[in-house]
């Protein structure tokens, strides 16, 4: 695999329980994990590689906290998946320039957010 210089490539969250997030992304946007011992779990997603930490943190975009956010075609789709599989929504779907979006929480209380452009 060749990387490009500058490209962002690896991304940590903080997970009070790994398990809960893996199947909650598995379930959700078909990620990969491989884990490494109890206390961390790597994935792959599309583009995008990183990990999960046991630690009792999350991410929040209104604390200062870098917000991730995944594409998809079909909004609310994406947020009964997100439902189902143990995500709660913290912002209801709203517009802005550009698309529609909402923001959620994973099982471990990290917010990220998903967006269309239909």
């Amino acid at each position: 695999m060749e990387f490009e210089h500058g490209s962002i490539n690896y991304i940590e969250f903080a997970a009070r329980n790994i398990n809960q997030s893996k199947t909650f992304f598995e379930t959700v946007f078909d990620w990969k994990f491989e884990d490494y011992g109890d206390e961390y779990s790597a994935f792959t997603a599309k583009g995008l590689m990183g990990g999960f930490y046991k630690a009792d943190l999350e991410c929040v975009q209104g604390l200062g906290g870098a917000l991730m956010v995944f594409y998809s075609a079909n909004l609310e789709s994406t947020e009964q998946a997100v439902l189902k599989a143990g995500g709660v929504i913290n912002r209801e779907i709203f517009p802005f320039p550009g698309g529609r979006r909402f923001h959620f929480k994973e099982p471990s209380g990290n917010e990220m957010a998903v967006w269309s452009d239909k």
